[in-house]
Order: structure tokens, then C-alpha cells, then sequence
């Protein structure tokens, strides 16, 4: 019968009939150790596991491996003696068991195994339904057998070094290494190949006929696939096939390649990066994110894209990341924009450049123990997330500050312990564009000393517990614009300066309940920066004038504070449905003493007579400013409150009430200066937060209360306002915010937040829309849930839509000077549903009731099938007006075989 396939195969080969196509058999070359370990079948604990060999005239030699081989026969054991003399037929030990038979055949030198077969040759393992060996022609066959109903069961398993396939059936020669396999069924990296007739023509080259290419994880009913008439495969180098169709859903569409090249390699690979082509009104056609992508090493890469629009505006993005196992992780971008509106020589030409460096860095908590180094960085230009013609996020957009910082600390073990740490902080807001760093900041802190604490047993009273702390901070301040930033007029006019710091705390009770705690604290600074005012009469003004040198200050203070914890409970009764509330107070006075430290100021002339002098400290210009001219000696009363409820709970076993917050937080805090002459009473602050509706309502709010009157211009005078004719406190201002998120998952709102809006500064919620990153539109718009894998089907819902919500509503008061208005009132939703299994429809938008005007809003659809994605993202009005079309593989090795349509929002450049 083998005889009769191979002529029939010549045949084929010799007329060219069919094409031997495409891709899947890894079966790998190479020889490992023998098998020599013993197996036993499942569930079969009386088959005994036996070692197969066979001598050059092709008699079988068993050896139980169980037993010890004291029966032999005199024939046998020459045999075996032969076989160490002359090379056996085949190269190894071959190990197999089977479930219901093994039958060896003399007369057609074949074994055959049957029912959960398994064989075992040198770096070859395969398990089937039925095998077959035949060891006078070095071959093997596996195959599928039929259960009870008359289903094939038991697909063979071919496995050789880390290649598997599974096929309906294969023949394989141990000799030459050849193979034949019907409906090969194997995957290597991201693809999943399936092909009629698979044949391994040696170690390093594989033909296919009629094969299905596809990285969806289905083999048999993939979301889309590849179909090729024929193939050469060479194992993890490359695919070369002949004419490509497309097929999506089983229906074959107008995509088709006369020949296509496939890499196929585990590890990441350089090459280039196909544009994508598209129009603005602004810059005209263009070609975006295309460019070149280095593989460098395993532990980091570089992707290099760039743009170019037909008007001569430009774009270059630098992206790469980094990562060494339980060392560290991170990633470095780099974008900058040329872009240009109008035409050279018209009244509204304008160039605009526009950049953003942005680092992340983080060590792995194993890297080291008393040392650490991690670094968020987002800077550059004010206007970059607002002008960007490659970047579709208006969250980013909207976010009126940009901040960096990168540490380094160091934990010293000593005795008393001491902490280390450099950091380079940044703080830029877009729309000032003002920008404050820190270049860096050194802080040394020695941990705690208590001189009085005994050697064992617990602190107790005011000796005892007095402990004291050294604190170190040195600045290098630095205050810049866009527009000199980084420039030499940025570092000249830096603020270099110590703190040297020294608390010294005690804390005991008195009456049993009163908690008291107190400090002192001594501060010294130096500083390289200071000021000299005076009057210069060839210009008629005061100039001041910058010094450098070493300068120094020391200033002092004291605080104390006196607090207790008081509970109150009022009961109504265990058969009513709220039983009991129970109240919280925590009273807290404290009394703040900071002397005057005139000696630090003089004076200088303000014009040219000489008489007028006013005061200055020359510590105005240094890092830390300068200490308190003002003599300040006052008293604070705060007062903190939560309110929680004992309601009955009809659905409990047990019968045991439940607790439920009322509020979580009633905060009152005022003060009284009692230096003062006049304004004495600070404004009373109430503040206080409370969750609702099975804690999904999140409400804070709060209030400033003046006891003070206003005159008729607005200014504060000495004089209460209860006796100025009015109420006893007068609201200058309150706020209130309610954020409510509920989802159809048991009121648990799965987390939706834009990776791409958090990572560039914007939102952590959708409130104002996802991010979309253009460089990559294989990301999805919605977030997938954890458990989204698990629902396979493709139909429809028969219950319930999973959905999402998400509220926001913010209202502010303000009445500062008999204004009487709300400052900003505003409501803003977003929401999601999926309409069937990975069909999501979600929206973002608002409304302004001040202005009487939607605000932002932004609509998303997607398609998702695992393998590929479809979605459309539009932001219908606006100054962000967009939308995008997007469908394509979501695998990176397919990644260019996609097609997208977008419209970008006109940008101001300025």
C-alpha cells in the first residue's frame, strides 16, 4: 500500500497536477538524549512498560523492563551480543505503551500499538489513536480510530524538539527524515497553519498544498485566514507562499497576492513600517508613522517614524523600551512637529515647532534592597498636546499641567538609620507656560532619637517620649518659560540653597483621654542667592540688584495640641429598621508660636528725598524665602465628625444588623490670631464627604464661612457681619462634586481608563474621551475585561447587555464680594454597552449649565474578534473634531495589513 502512494505521488509531482503548498509541519531537527525513562499508560496499572530494539536482520529483541531477564534464550542473547558489534537499524531506544493492544508482526516487521498509543524515538514523541511501525523500512504511521458512535477520536500528537503538529494522520521515515501528514494542524509564534498534505522534503525544508495561515486561536473555524495553494517553508526563518487569498468569516474577499513572504522567527526582527496616507485641510496629503523598526538586542529596541505633509510640514517620533528580568523596565519617547499653515509669503503664514520627551523608568523591588531609582518624565512644549496633527487625545489636551521627576534614594544601615535621596523634579503649566524645576533636590534625613526611652518597655510620659529628627534639603531652584527653556538665561538665573531642620517632639496623656503632642522646631538656612534694594537717582526708581555669596538664617517655633476621641450612640430600638447611629467626634485645639525675625530686614529709600523708607530682607531672592517679619501667636480649632448607622438586615442568616456610613467625614476648622489687632478669626472651612446608593455615589462638598463684613468696595473691615446688619457668617464660596459609576456587573464598574491618556498626563477616567494613539491603532478603544476571553460566543445576548456608567457633576458658589453667582456648573457622562459578544458602542459628552452648551463628546464603535479588530471614533464638533476608521490584525506580525481612513481637526498653531 505505501508503494502504491508513493507512485501515486510521483505522478502528482512529476505532472505538476497540484500545487504542494503552504505552510505547517514543524517537525524539528536535531537528536537529543534517549528516552529512557519508563512509561506507564493512564489508568492501565497492569501494562507493563517495555523497551523495544531491533538487530539488523529485523528480529525483535524485548526487554521487560520490570522483570529481571533471567529467562533468555541462548538465540536472544547473541542476537543482542550482535547488535553491540554491527549498527542497528534504527538510532535509538524506542519506548511505547498502548492501551488495549500491542501486536508485533514478524512476517511485515511491523509493531502496532492501539487505543492511546505512545511512541517514544530519540528526540521524537507521538501519541495516536493507532501506530504503526515498520521497522524494516524505518517508517511510521499514526493515525485517528473511531469510538462507539463512529467519530474519529484521538488525533495524533507529533511532537519533535519544541515543534508540535497535530494532523488527522502522518507517515514519517526515521532514516531520511521525510514525512508526509494530512491535515496538519501547527502553530509557531503568533500563526496557527492548517494544511491539506504537509511534506517535510529533509531537516530544513517543508512543502504544503492548499493551507490556511491565521493568528486566530481557532484553527478549524478561524475569524479570518490566509488560503494558499502551495508553500516552502523553512523552520524559523521564513514562508515563502504562491497566490494569497484573504478570507474573512469564510467568504473570500478581493485581497489576493500572487506570492507572499512571511518571517518566521521567536524573536523580534528589524524592518520597515508602512505609512499611512491620508488629508487635512490644513497640510494637505500626507504620510504618517512610517519608518523603521531596529531590534537591537533582547533586552531593548528603537522604532524610528516619521511624517510628511505635501505643505512641507514634517513630524519625527523616537520610541524605544527596555527591560532586563528582576533588574528593571521602561520606555523612552521622543516626538517633535514642524508644522505650517498657509503658504510662504501670505499674511497668515505661521510655522509652529512643537515637542514632548516623555521616560518612564521602574526598578524591580528584587534589583536591590536599600537602593532604588525609578523616573516618570513628561515635558516639552505648553501647546504640544493641544496642536499635534498626529495625536487624537483630548484628555491630554485638556490637562493644564505637565510633571516629571526622577529619584534616586538610598537607605544607609546604620545605627541611627539614615535615608538618601536626589530627585530632579519639573512642573509645567500649559497654559501660562510657565515652567519651575528642580536640578536637583538632596534630602538626608536621620531616623528618630528618643535619648530618655528605657532600654526595654514601652514610652511613657512627657521624658520618655521626647525624640528629635535631622533634616537636610538642598535645592537648585530654576524659573523658566517655554521660550527660554533650557537656554543659558534658564540656569543662571537659578536659586541654589540648605535647610538644615530639627524637630524636636513629645507626645503624652493627661486626664486618661487627652491626647497632647508638641514641637519645636529649629530651622538654619544658607543660601548663594541674595538681594540689595536701593534707590538709583539716574534712573528715578528703586533697582534691585542680585548678589551671590554665601548668606545665612536661623529661625525657630513652637506648636502644641490638645485632642480627644468622643462616641456618642443613640439607639432606637432593634425593631426598627434603622436600630442605632453612633457618632464620632474628634475636638482638636492647637496653639502655633512663631517669633519675629526683624533683624533680617532693613531698609532702604524710595525716592529721592530720603525720607520715605520701607522694608526688604535680602533672603526675598534665595531658594527658601524669607522668615516672618510678623510676630504670629495663634490658636486652631478643628473639629472632625462620621456618623454610621446599625440598620437591620432582613436578608441575613445570622440576624445580625449591618453597618452603613452616613458620612464619612464633617470637618470644621477655623483659627484666632491672637497677635492680631484686628481681623483676629480666620474663616470658617466645612468640609465633609459621604458615599450613597451601596457606596457607587461618591459626594463631597464644602464651604467658607467669613464672619467678617465687607465695605462697599469689596475690601474686609474690622467689623462682624451679624453686627453689620447681616447673618452671623457670611458664605464667601462652596463647591460640590458627585461622581456616580455603576456598570449591569453587580454594580461593580469595571475600569475603563485610556492607558494612552493617563501615560501623557490627561485623565485617568473616559470622561473626556479615550486617547488614540495613531502610531498604533491596534489598541483598543475599550478596555477588555479580564474575563472577556472566556466568552467565546459569537451571537447574540438572551438576557442582559453588559454596560457601564459613569456621572460627574461639579458646582461651584462664589460670593467673595457680593457677587452672589455660580461660578461653573457642569455635567459630565460617559458610558459603554456591549450590544452582543465583542460588539461595544461607548460615548463620552457633557453639558455646561452655565453656558448653556454641550461639552466635549465623543462616540466609538468597535468590532472585535479576537484575531482582527474594526473601529470608528468620532468627535462630531469641536476644536477636536475628528473621526477615524480603522479595521486590521491585531498581531504585530500582520500589524501592516490593515486599512484606516481619518480626519484630522484643524489645529491653531501659534
Amino acid at each position: 500500500m505505501s508503494q502504491f502512494f508513493t507512485k501515486i505521488l510521483l505522478i502528482v509531482l512529476h505532472t505538476k497536477l497540484f500545487y504542494i503548498v503552504f505552510l505547517v509541519v514543524f517537525l524539528i531537527f536535531g537528536k537529543t538524549a534517549s528516552y529512557s525513562q519508563e512509561i506507564k499508560p493512564k489508568n492501565a496499572s497492569n501494562v507493563e512498560t517495555k523497551t523495544v530494539q531491533f538487530n539488523e536482520k529485523g528480529k525483535i529483541i524485548i526487554e521487560d523492563s520490570l522483570k529481571t531477564p533471567t529467562n533468555k534464550t541462548t538465540e536472544d542473547v547473541k542476537i543482542k551480543k550482535d547488535t553491540v558489534k554491527k549498527k542497528a537499524l534504527l538510532e535509538g531506544i524506542v519506548k511505547r505503551k498502548a492501551k488495549d493492544y500491542e501486536k508485533a508482526n514478524q512476517k511485515t516487521k511491523e509493531l502496532t500499538l492501539y487505543n492511546e498509543a505512545e511512541l517514544y524515538y530519540t528526540d521524537i514523541e507521538l501519541k495516536a489513536g493507532i501506530i504503526v511501525l515498520n521497522y524494516e523500512k524505518n517508517e511510521v504511521y499514526a493515525g485517528r480510530i473511531k469510538d462507539s458512535a463512529g467519530n474519529y477520536i484521538q488525533r495524533p500528537v507529533f511532537k519533535q524538539g519544541e515543534n508540535i503538529i497535530e494532523p488527522d494522520s502522518i507517515r514519517f521515515n526515521f532514516k531520511t527524515k521525510k514525512a508526509l501528514v494530512w491535515n496538519s494542524r501547527t502553530k509557531q509564534g503568533e500563526m496557527n497553519i492548517k494544511a491539506e498534505i504537509s511534506k517535510r522534503e529533509n531537516d530544513s525544508t517543508y512543502f504544503m498544498k492548499n493551507a490556511r495561515i491565521t493568528t486566530a486561536k481557532d484553527i478549524d473555524d478561524p475569524e479570518y485566514y490566509f488560503f494558499v495553494s502551495k508553500v516552502k517553508f523553512v523552520p524559523n526563518k521564513k514562508v515563502v507562499v504562491g497566490p494569497t487569498n484573504l478570507v474573512i468569516a469564510d467568504v473570500p474577499t478581493p485581497i489576493f497576492l500572487p506570492f507572499a513572504y512571511f518571517p518566521m522567527t521567536e524573536e523580534s526582527t528589524s524592518g520597515f513600517i508602512v505609512p499611512t496616507p491620508g488629508q487635512t485641510n490644513q497640510q494637505g496629503y500626507f504620510l504618517q508613522n512610517g519608518g523603521y523598526y531596529f531590534a537591537l538586542s533582547d533586552y531593548y529596541d528603537l522604532a524610528v517614524l516619521g511624517d510628511y505633509y505635501t505643505n512641507g510640514s514634517y513630524g519625527l517620533r523616537v520610541e524605544s523600551s527596555y527591560a532586563k528580568r528582576y533588574k528593571y523596565n521602561g520606555r523612552v519617547n521622543f516626538r517633535l512637529e514642524n508644522n505650517i499653515q498657509s503658504e510662504k509669503g501670505l499674511p497668515d503664514y505661521l510655522r509652529s515647532s512643537q515637542y514632548n520627551i516623555q521616560w518612564s523608568h521602574s526598578q524591580d523591588a528584587k534589583a536591590s534592597a536599600n537602593s532604588r531609582f525609578s523616573a516618570n518624565v513628561n515635558l516639552g512644549s505648553s501647546q504640544y498636546f493641544r496642536q499635534s496633527v498626529n495625536l487624537a487625545n483630548i484628555g491630554s489636551g485638556l490637562n493644564n499641567n505637565l510633571s516629571s521627576s526622577i529619584s534616586y534614594s538610598k537607605t544607609f544601615q546604620t545605627v541611627p538609620q539614615v535615608n538618601m535621596s536626589l530627585t530632579a523634579t519639573h512642573n509645567q503649566n500649559t497654559n501660562t507656560e510657565i515652567i519651575n524645576m528642580t536640578l536637583p533636590t538632596l534630602q538626608l534625613n536621620v531616623d528618630r532619637i528618643s535619648p530618655f526611652a528605657p532600654k526595654d518597655g514601652t514610652k511613657k510620659g512627657f521624658f520618655q517620649n521626647i525624640n528629635l529628627q535631622y533634616n537636610l534639603k538642598g535645592d537648585n531652584k530654576i524659573a523658566t518659560t517655554d521660550e527660554f527653556f533650557f537656554k543659558s538665561g534658564m540656569f543662571r538665573d537659578a536659586k541654589t540653597g540648605f535647610q538644615h531642620t530639627i524637630p524636636i517632639n513629645t507626645n503624652f496623656k493627661i486626664f486618661k483621654h487627652f491626647n497632647v503632642s508638641t514641637t519645636a522646631n529649629y530651622n538654619e538656612v544658607w543660601t548663594l542667592n541674595t538681594i540689595e534694594k536701593k534707590y538709583d537717582p539716574l534712573v528715578n526708581k528703586v533697582v534691585t540688584e542680585d548678589l551671590k555669596g554665601f548668606d545665612a538664617y536661623r529661625t525657630y517655633n513652637f506648636n502644641a495640641s490638645l485632642g480627644t476621641t468622643i462616641y456618642g450612640t443613640f439607639d432606637f430600638g432593634e425593631e426598627k429598621k434603622i436600630q442605632a447611629i453612633r457618632h464620632v467626634m474628634r475636638p482638636t485645639a492647637s496653639y502655633n508660636y512663631t517669633p519675629s525675625f526683624e533683624k533680617y530686614y532693613d531698609t532702604y529709600a524710595v525716592d529721592a528725598t530720603g525720607n520715605t523708607l520701607d522694608y526688604y530682607s535680602r533672603f526675598q531672592g534665595s531658594a527658601y524665602g524669607a522668615p516672618d517679619r510678623v510676630y504670629s501667636s495663634s490658636v486652631g480649632l478643628q473639629l472632625s465628625n462620621t456618623f454610621e448607622a446599625k440598620v437591620r438586615d432582613d436578608e441575613s442568616t445570622t440576624g445580625e444588623p449591618k453597618k452603613v456610613m452616613l458620612l464619612n467625614n464633617l470637618n470644621f476648622s477655623t483659627s484666632y490670631n491672637l497677635a492680631a489687632d484686628s481681623l483676629a478669626f480666620a474663616p470658617l472651612r466645612i468640609s465633609g464627604g459621604t458615599q450613597l446608593l451601596k457606596q457607587k455615589m461618591n459626594v463631597n462638598f464644602g464651604a467658607t464661612l467669613n464672619p467678617y463684613a465687607i465695605d462697599n468696595t469689596g475690601n474686609e473691615i474690622n467689623r462682624f457681619n451679624i453686627d453689620n446688619g447681616g447673618s452671623l457668617f457670611r458664605m464667601t464660596s462652596a463647591n460640590m462634586t458627585v461622581n456616580y459609576a455603576f456598570s449591569s456587573s453587580d454594580g461593580k464598574k469595571k475600569g475603563n481608563a485610556s492607558e494612552q491618556t493617563a501615560q501623557n498626563g490627561g485623565r485617568q477616567d473616559d470622561l473626556f474621551g479615550t486617547g488614540t494613539d495613531l502610531n498604533d491603532n491596534r489598541q483598543s478603544l475599550f478596555n477588555k475585561d479580564d474575563d472577556e476571553d472566556e466568552n467565546k460566543d459569537n451571537g447574540w445576548y438572551s438576557t442582559e447587555l453588559p454596560w457601564d456608567l459613569n456621572f460627574a457633576y461639579s458646582v461651584t458658589y462664589i460670593n467673595n464680594n457680593r457677587q452672589n453667582e455660580i461660578g461653573s456648573n457642569s455635567l459630565m457622562v460617559s458610558g459603554n454597552i456591549e450590544l452582543a459578544p465583542r460588539w461595544k458602542v461607548g460615548m463620552s459628552s457633557g453639558y455646561d449649565f452655565k453656558q448653556n452648551g454641550v461639552t466635549f463628546t465623543q462616540l466609538r464603535f468597535e468590532r472585535d474578534l479576537e484575531s482582527w479588530r474594526m473601529s470608528f471614533n468620532w468627535v462630531p464638533y469641536g476644536t477636536n473634531s475628528y473621526w477615524g476608521f480603522f479595521i486590521g490584525i491585531n498581531s504585530s506580525m500582520l500589524s501592516d495589513i490593515k486599512w484606516e481612513k481619518r480626519e484630522l481637526p484643524d489645529r491653531v498653531f501659534r
